[in-house]
């Protein structure tokens, strides 16, 4: 535990590197360049959109009292997962700096404002 009022023994749990995260980014940017022909950042973008919005809808069903097979969802995961990476990359950010930035931010708001309950609200 820390004497910064601005850290607690959750702050403490942050990731201490975002090291592999850079290695699966880079990974992923060398495939995509070998495997496939260039494509803009629109094209990823809007492949991480209809892709987050199959995962909403398989949870849209669950919520309707539908039964999803856990595959399904493993499947879709996996596809906004590498469609986000695919389109990082082709926006040349890097997703293991921003994303150690942005949780700091959380982490700090979560402390500061105790009002927020979830790491949704401070996004």
């Amino acid at each position: 535990m820390t004497d910064d009022p601005l850290r607690d023994a959750a702050s403490e749990k942050l990731p201490a590197g975002y090291g592999g995260l850079r290695t699966l980014q880079t990974e992923f940017r060398r495939y995509q360049e070998d495997a496939f022909p260039e494509r803009p950042p629109r094209f990823f973008a809007l492949e991480l959109a209809g892709e987050t919005g199959e995962l909403a809808n398989l949870e849209k069903k669950v919520w309707k009292g539908r039964e999803v097979a856990r595959a399904a969802f493993d499947d879709e995961a996996a596809d906004v997962c590498i469609a986000l990476l695919n389109f990082a990359n082709s926006r040349g950010i890097d997703l293991a700096a921003v994303v150690e930035r942005k949780m700091r931010i959380i982490d700090e708001k979560r402390l500061t404002e105790p009002e927020i309950t979830g790491a949704s609200d401070c996004i």
